[in-house]
């Protein structure tokens, strides 16, 4: 293992190793390193690391030291030269009639070397150019002709996805690119649709390639001739990622498609038979295993669940069962008239088995509350009291009142008193 730190020159494009030599680098923070060309100042966009020895290639170059002030003032200066290059350049190009389009300027940290970009559709003889360029910067002059993709890293710019271009951000080489991934991915062939802004094929689309190839293994051919779990047919339709074909059966007689997974059908090789040859039996259907559910941990921020409270049946009484709220209420209700119009108490209800019988005519119902019996003593002055009523000893105490009431209602008292 060996401890390196990633650098960037002008913060995109491929990142370099280089050795801290004992410095602590954090990501984000300039540096002057030592390259070929000289010192060059750059960005850190990995720290201090640890890789392994076959990672990087010797010999190692080291970071001379942190980015100063000084060093930050150079590079501005620097800046300031390359716009004030680049439209020099343009002037010259234009000048001399040159067939080239320049695309970048970049000025050394030395300041002793200024370095041209430019692309063109052949070769150009730019001699006399760089004698022009020379006689006015003083330095050493080098013209440096590009392709396109080049062009694209060096520019920059947002691409159709709506994410910078991956050529700018992370990727280190142009790998090849050919219209027969497009065919392999079922894309459109059409040019304007997978080609990027550099007017090549767009570099994602060699990102998926390995996965794709793996599924086309698995699936039979569009137009194959195939054998499914349900007879011969022709496969019309092939869904790599679904991984299913839609099959036209030679034994419908409508164009009715149907679908099959891939372990329901297998191509016939060879293609069809000729006619009055019996096609071969190539299809060993084993049927896939239901997948089992996996527990899925509810997460903290997951909404909770409100769990109503059970009343639990041991903290009622063993002789009373459970009620509802309603029927509670309400027989609570009845027996406190009851007992308003009585004067007396209820009695406890009875038990299930006397529930079960049907009570006689004349008794009371199982809801009804049972009176308890008063003991009286018959006395000269006293007589047996009326349920809720008066002794006739009272009644002669009292004063006489005028009997005001209307004689249906003492109609129905008296019949209620009998």
């Amino acid at each position: 293992m060996i401890e390196v730190v990633s650098i960037k020159f002008k913060n995109k494009g491929k990142s370099y190793s280089f050795s801290p030599n004992g410095l602590q680098i954090r990501s984000g923070e300039k540096v002057i390193v030592e390259t070929s060309k000289g010192l060059e100042i750059a960005d850190c966009c990995h720290g201090n690391h640890m890789v392994e020895d076959t990672a990087v290639v010797q010999p190692l170059r080291g970071v001379v030291r942190l980015a100063t002030a000084d060093d930050l003032r150079v590079a501005e200066i620097n800046k300031k030269r390359e716009k004030e290059a680049f439209v020099i350049c343009e002037q010259k190009i234009a000048e001399h009639g040159l067939d080239m389009k320049l695309v970048d300027v970049e000025c050394n940290f030395e300041g002793n070397k200024t370095t041209f970009f430019f692309t063109s559709n052949g070769r150009v003889d730019f001699r006399e150019l760089v004698r022009d360029l020379a006689g006015i910067f003083r330095n050493r002059i080098e013209l440096r002709q590009i392709g396109v993709r080049d062009e694209t890293k060096m520019l920059g710019g947002i691409g159709i996805c709506g994410r910078p271009y991956c050529c700018s951000q992370f990727l280190e080489d142009f790998q090849p690119v050919s219209t027969k991934m497009a065919k392999v991915q079922s894309l459109s062939l059409n040019p304007a649709k997978i080609s990027g802004a550099c007017g090549r094929l767009m570099c994602c689309l060699r990102y998926e390639q390995g996965a794709y190839e793996d599924l086309v293994k698995k699936v039979p051919k569009q137009g194959a001739f195939v054998e499914t779990i349900d007879g011969y047919g022709t496969a019309v339709q092939v869904n790599l990622l679904r991984q299913t074909v839609k099959v036209r059966l030679d034994s419908d007689t409508d164009d009715s498609l149907h679908l099959y997974k891939a372990n329901e059908l297998c191509a016939v090789p060879g293609g069809r038979p000729k006619d009055g040859e019996e096609p071969p039996h190539v299809l060993h259907y084993v049927p896939e295993e239901p997948e089992e559910e996996e527990l899925v941990e509810t997460e903290s921020w997951d909404m909770p669940t409100l769990v109503v409270p059970e009343v639990k049946e041991e903290s009622l009484p063993a002789d009373k069962p459970a009620r509802d709220g309603k029927s509670r209420r309400r027989r609570r209700r009845g027996g406190e008239k009851k007992g308003e119009k009585s004067g007396e108490k209820s009695a406890p209800a009875p038990e299930k088995s006397a529930a079960k019988e049907k009570p006689a005519r004349g008794e009371r119902s199982k809801h009804a509350t049972v009176k308890p019996v008063k003991l009286t003593v018959k006395n000269e002055n006293t007589a047996p009291a009326k349920a809720g009523g008066e002794s006739a000893a009272a009644k002669e105490k009292r004063p006489a009142r005028p009997n005001r009431r209307r004689r249906s209602r003492g109609k129905g008292r008296s019949g209620a008193a009998e």
